[in-house]
């Protein structure tokens, strides 16, 4: 739903950019994982906050996983 992010593939979590509750522009890299030795960044949206992270660092994640929780700031 809005505010959810999922894991776009299998793969694992090599790094949290910022910590829950700091405030983010759009397109700013909220967490980073590594796939197939490939990193992809999963970035804010738009203005906000990630509320909680559901995978710590090292977490194996599958493709469709929810990886945190955005909340959009107007």
């Amino acid at each position: 739903g809005p505010g959810a992010f999922a894991a776009p593939m299998n793969g694992v979590i090599v790094k949290r950019m910022v910590e829950p509750g700091i405030a983010v522009t759009a397109g700013q890299a909220l967490m980073v994982m590594e796939a197939m030795k490939m990193e992809h960044s999963i970035c804010a949206p738009a203005a906000g906050q990630v509320v909680e992270y559901f995978f710590d660092v090292g977490d194996q994640v599958s493709g469709g996983d929810e990886l945190l929780t955005f909340k959009i700031v107007d």
